[in-house]
């Protein structure tokens, strides 16, 4: 049983979905399913797999027209800067989508980093909702009002260079090593997997970091690594 009115939703974006279940599909947690098994729609995974592609290219796109002095690898750090979960997070809570999402009891009292992703994969499931409604230019209108004018800001405060870069080029630098990432710990099933790194300079442990993805527990093992070098 469905009890969000999306129509409000529709109204806060100034977006009217012709296809009203593929809206409301987008915010529908596999959770939700469990507790509703007879809701005749699908989760919002398919949905989330097809936005991140759309996403990627939109953001790409941007990019390299916006910058074309910029080498690549500062676009891939300006694109990841966008497109990672914390900053999806942060523009889906803006943008109120976290009033709609459609999400078992259990998983209604989670919050964090577990809310977190639920929000940053909510926002793709979007994106891709938004695509098969009513097409790409669409979709590049939405990811540009919403999400690309966060780019001045993550540009002045030097947000867009994660930690690993920073760590990497320290330690090349000061010690001569290239880091390396093993995986310490792993636990969950495939849908939550948790994990544990750490970041390794020769043979010697540094610092541990923690994460939903092995990219986010990389990036806290580099953070902390920075701190307990003093880098």
């Amino acid at each position: 049983m469905i009890t969000k009115d999306f129509s409000k939703l529709e109204k806060q974006l100034n977006i009217e979905f012709k296809d009203k279940d593929l809206l409301a599909q987008a915010f529908v947690h596999r959770s939700f399913l469990n507790e509703n098994p007879k809701l005749e729609l699908s989760n919002n995974e398919r949905l989330e797999f097809l936005g991140d592609a759309i996403l990627e290219q939109v953001v790409t796109e941007y990019l390299f027209q916006k910058y074309p002095k910029k080498s690549e690898g500062d676009l891939t750090s300006l694109r990841a800067s966008l497109v990672n979960a914390k900053m999806l997070a942060k523009t889906a809570q803006d943008l109120g989508l976290n009033d709609f999402l459609l999400l078992s009891q259990g998983e209604i009292k989670e919050t964090g980093k577990a809310r977190q992703y639920i929000l940053a994969n909510t926002h793709e499931a979007f994106i891709g909702a938004l695509y098969l409604d009513q097409g790409l230019k669409a979709c590049k209108n939405f990811i540009e009002k919403h999400l690309i004018k966060e780019l001045p800001h993550i540009i002045k405060e030097g947000l867009f260079r994660d930690a690993k870069s920073v760590f990497q080029e320290e330690a090349q630098e000061r010690v001569g090593t290239t880091p390396n990432y093993k995986v310490l710990k792993e636990w969950g099933p495939d849908h939550a997997k948790h994990f544990v790194i750490g970041v390794f300079l020769d043979k010697d442990l540094v610092a541990e970091g923690e994460g939903s993805s092995k990219q986010e527990a990389e990036e806290g093992a580099a953070k902390k690594g920075l701190k307990v070098k003093n880098w």
